[in-house]
């Protein structure tokens, strides 16, 4: 099983450079308060204005986020660890930034797989050095949780998101859609079937996906808790028959949609993004099933670990995670969506709650191993 993101280099602490003195200029934007300037975000968009600074290259046409900005949140001084389950090229800009901030800040950061982390603070015991736990997924804050390896959140912290993607342990910090992204040249919207079951049999076109990767399989294992093991089994058991193109990750499957190599797959709704990011003509549009597993909406998030040496200094790094700039840098930079209203997401997409998601605790989605059975019983090749 892989990681639904890259980790890049795994199990290292980094401790994190100067940001500004280590990449000079890269469009990262002065906030009010810290240096008295804005910035154009770097695409030479205008609207951004002096109260809140953005971060990464930006998207033209954006303006000022909303929400609460850094600079009115408590500064973060002291010694802090945390162990990420995202990965540095996607995190490590923003995490960067929010280290630049504040002098009196010593922070250090470990990169790896969220599941590997989970099992690392396990075994670390009372001894663990993380303070906060930064996971790539909600089942694996749901898996350390139940190790009874986190503490409470602050309510002021974990109430700036909606009641479905936090609990008293963890919050949600960004979000991705599952998706049919689909080749506009081939099909339109009117084409694709409505209901994530139906596509095996009752898609005309040529069909891929990326089983392996951990996206995948927290989908299957979404359709697994929502349709049951005999009704998952026999939709995987069909998109083997029919042949369905297999792609290690799901950015390159959607690749291969816009290349005309297939007609649709099953992918988190950032990958689109990404293509059309890269190629804004690229034939490639996004599409949602209603109300079951091809339309799960699951979180990256963060939880204060159960050892933080100070549990006040680590949850205001979490907070600082749902602040204007950093809900606004998923949106821009990793095009996901931010999980606190101020904020809207990138590209042409509906609202969170236009989104037809299913009722599910995204913390069951961390039990793998019977989805991962089921699919090799099903000769789905991993």
């Amino acid at each position: 099983m892989t990681n639904h993101e890259p980790d890049g280099r795994d199990g290292r602490d980094v401790r994190r450079r100067k940001f500004l003195a280590a990449t000079g200029s890269v469009g990262v934007a002065g906030i009010a308060g810290c240096n008295g300037t804005s910035d154009d975000g770097g695409d030479g968009s205008d609207g951004v204005g002096d109260a809140v600074g953005q971060i990464g290259s930006g998207r033209a046409g954006r303006g000022a986020p909303g929400g609460t900005p850094m600079a009115e949140m408590p500064a973060l001084e002291g010694e802090l660890t945390v162990y990420s389950g995202r990965g540095e090229f996607l995190v490590g800009e923003l995490v960067g930034y929010i280290d630049d901030l504040y002098d009196d800040l010593d922070l250090t950061v470990r990169y790896n797989n969220s599941t590997d982390l989970v099992n690392q603070i396990v075994n670390e015991g009372e001894g663990s050095p993380a303070d906060v736990f930064y996971s790539v997924n909600a089942g694996a804050l749901g898996a350390l949780a139940d190790a009874g390896r986190t503490q409470a959140l602050p309510d002021d912290v974990a109430g700036k998101v909606r009641q479905e993607f936090r609990t008293e342990q963890w919050v949600g910090t960004s979000g991705r859609a599952r998706t049919i992204p689909y080749n506009t040249e081939a099909f339109s919207e009117d084409d694709l079937p409505d209901d994530i079951m139906a596509f095996p049999e009752e898609f005309e076109g040529d069909l891929g996906w990326a089983p392996s990767y951990g996206s995948a399989q927290a989908f299957i294992t979404a359709m697994r808790i929502l349709e049951g093991e005999d009704a998952t089994r026999e939709w995987l058991e069909a998109m083997v028959e029919r042949g369905a193109a297999t792609y290690p990750d799901e950015f390159r499957t959607c690749q291969e949609i816009a290349d005309g190599e297939i007609d649709a797959a099953f992918t988190n709704h950032y990958y689109i993004q990404r293509v059309l990011d890269g190629n804004p003509e690229a034939p490639i549009a996004t599409a949602f099933t209603e109300g079951d597993a091809g339309a799960v909406f699951n979180v990256a998030g963060a939880a204060v670990v159960d050892t933080a040496s100070d549990a006040d200094l680590a949850a205001n790094f979490v907070r600082h995670l749902l602040s204007a700039e950093a809900q606004d840098y998923f949106a821009r930079s990793t095009f996901e969506y931010p999980l606190i209203p101020d904020v809207e997401p990138i590209g042409d997409l509906p609202t969170i709650d236009e989104l037809d998601v299913p009722d599910i605790d995204l913390s069951e989605l961390s039990n793998l191993e019977p989805t991962i059975d089921l699919m090799r019983e099903a000769g789905v090749q991993l």
